[in-house]
């Protein structure tokens, strides 16, 4: 599949800038998308939140059980399933609002992501007529839940060395698999399981497995730090027969489903970890207006409000990445006819596409989730750290977000080495040519923003030439540079988060008026300006390493935060954050 004419290509925010109108962003949700968004907010207040404690006993997997299929019921297990399959078929939009909405509540969101991600778009995407009609339905209903077997105790960010084993039977009416998976959400109550193992010792390979399938051990539930509400087991596969039609995509093929698949949920990672982040600050800013020290609401400290407009700063850089990705998602996906015969192969191709911005979104989502819960365990001081208040299980629950999906060291590995290959596969024109050593642009208009928009740009050109130069110097061995290529995706990270926060305020004040964006306006103007000056380190610190000289030196003198920054108040401009967090007890944007 080659991309449309007018189709925005993966990693383009590397080279140029992007017209906003092109931009998807939360403010264009449609009418549809916020019926979507209401129905799932109803569901987790109605039927989540009163049993949310009940269910982190975990007694046993009735109350999740019975809670996705309730889901199913609502058409909330849906979203992404074609109609012809029982599924409503909305955009990626629509699943990315359900996954933010449903990660306020982290243990049924690792449910439910199992039963609507992992666990089920492998068919979606890429199973045949018979495999769709066959599991779909059920699995839209929640007749049938699903698990994604993936990860191995000897295999787990090195998915490909897996060790499981599938050998087809003389009569070639089935394959026979040997070994075990860990780690696997949902194996406690799943009725079927999308397993990969090599076929003959080295064609990775996917299939579908039935629970009842002779052979196959569901171990005891792991003890684990956080997600309690959730299953967690091992799986170990003893001569286990699986028909041969239940292969999914083709033998030797396993890879391009276990890889796009990843993808995928690394995006609806970031989106619940959206929605904790935004659970988290209501609950934060709700307890800082009760709380009182010293005859004072917690809340009038600066220091909290600080820390309240912190977090709601990083989770409106999140959100803009987030929706615009998910936008970028629908125009590639959207013209693919998912019952198709070569749908498959299309939609491989589409969702690899914006791999880049997958990455990116799980570690800065990830990460901004736990730099909420973090900060939310310190607004409520002693009582954060007791089991009496929801914060101190969601500061555990969220821990794990930086290692499920790949860990957010694998991802800073995948980011420079995802642009590299596109680089020399000609998708990306970034070493096409020798960039030049950037100088900074003092040359602005006065115009709102104009100055965070040249910021941006500046850091765009230190990406280019840090690149340029840390290829050159190491060729094909950057990959052995790690501390290198987490520089650089770090670079890369915040410029997509630049980009999508500037784009975003400068809508909204295309469209509401400078006044009423204001507060979008300043948080955009503090991000830019917090993350150029982690650029300018990150910058140093590959100067540093790549010892080139003469353009090293002249490359570290131009290092420097412009003049003009120091006239913007990133005090004031948090104050103001914060006021609003405090009044309204929720984000805002």
């Amino acid at each position: 599949m080659s991309l449309d004419a007018n189709q925005l290509p993966g990693g383009r925010f590397l080279w140029t800038d992007t017209e906003p109108e092109r931009v998807f962003m939360p403010e264009d949700f449609t009418e549809e998308h916020r019926m979507i968004a209401q129905l799932a907010e109803d569901f987790v207040a109605n039927e989540l939140d009163p049993l949310e404690e009940e269910m982190e006993q975990k007694l046993s997997y009735g109350l999740t059980v019975d809670k996705l299929r309730a889901a199913g019921e609502l058409g909330l297990l849906g979203a992404e399933v074609p109609e012809a399959f029982g599924g409503i078929e909305t955009d990626k939009v629509s699943a990315l609002i359900l996954s933010e909405k449903f990660g306020r509540v982290p243990s049924f969101f690792v449910s439910y992501g199992g039963q609507t991600g992992i666990g089920s778009l492998p068919i979606v995407f890429f199973g045949n007529e018979r495999q769709k009609r066959t599991w779909l339905p059920d699995i839209v209903f929640g007749r049938k839940l699903a698990a994604y077997a993936l990860t191995e105790a000897s295999a787990g960010t090195d998915a490909l060395g897996i060790r499981t084993t599938a050998t087809l039977s003389e009569d070639g009416t089935h394959y026979v698999l040997n070994g075990s998976k860990q780690f696997i959400s949902g194996s406690g109550f799943a009725d079927l399981f999308i397993v990969f193992a090599k076929v003959n010792g080295t064609d990775f390979t996917a299939f579908i497995v039935e629970r009842n399938s002779p052979g196959l051990t569901i171990g005891p539930e792991e003890k684990k730090m956080g997600l309690k509400g959730s299953s967690t087991c091992a799986l170990t596969f003893d001569q286990v027969p699986v028909p041969v039609e239940n292969v999914l995509g083709e033998v030797g093929r396993g890879h391009i489903i276990a890889f796009n698949i990843l993808n995928i949920g690394r995006i609806k990672l970031g989106a619940g970890s959206l929605g904790l982040s935004k659970d988290v600050i209501g609950i934060s800013a709700r307890y800082a207006n009760e709380r009182k020290q010293f005859g004072k609401s917690l809340s009038s400290f600066p220091l909290i409000g600080r820390k309240l407009a912190d977090m709601n700063i990083r989770a409106y850089a999140l959100e803009s990445m987030l929706y615009r990705t998910g936008g970028l998602l629908d125009e590639a996906l959207g013209a693919i006819n998912l019952g198709a015969e070569h749908s498959g192969a299309q939609s491989a191709k589409a969702i690899a596409e914006y791999a880049l911005e997958c990455s990116i979104i799980k570690v800065f989502g990830s990460e901004t989730a736990g730099f909420a819960v973090d900060e939310g365990v310190q607004i409520h001081g002693g009582y954060g750290f007791t089991q009496e208040y929801r914060i101190e299980r969601l500061y555990r629950d969220a821990r794990i977000f930086r290692i499920f999906e790949g860990t957010n060291e694998i991802n800073r590995m995948l980011i420079p080495g995802t642009i590299v290959k596109r680089c020399s596969q000609g998708a990306l024109p970034l070493l096409a040519s020798e960039p030049a050593l950037p100088e900074w642009n003092g040359a602005g208009s006065g115009a709102p923003l104009d100055l965070e928009q040249r910021l941006t740009e500046s850091a765009r050109q230190w990406f280019r030439w840090l690149l340029a130069q840390a290829v050159r110097t190491f060729g094909h061995g950057l990959d052995q540079e790690q501390e290198i290529c987490a520089h650089l995706a770090d670079i890369a990270i915040h410029l997509y988060a630049m980009e999508s926060v500037s784009i975003r305020a400068r809508k909204r004040m295309a469209r509401d008026g400078e006044a009423k964006a204001q507060v979008s306006r300043l948080m955009t103007a503090a991000f830019i300006h917090e993350s150029y000056e982690k650029v300018l380190a990150w910058a140093r610190d590959i100067v540093s390493s790549l010892g080139i000289g003469e353009q090293g030196e002249q490359a570290w003198e131009r290092l420097r935060a412009p003049e003009e920054m120091a006239a913007f108040d990133r005090v004031e401009a948090r104050r103001k954050v914060a006021a609003r967090v405090i009044e309204e007890e929720k984000y805002v944007c």
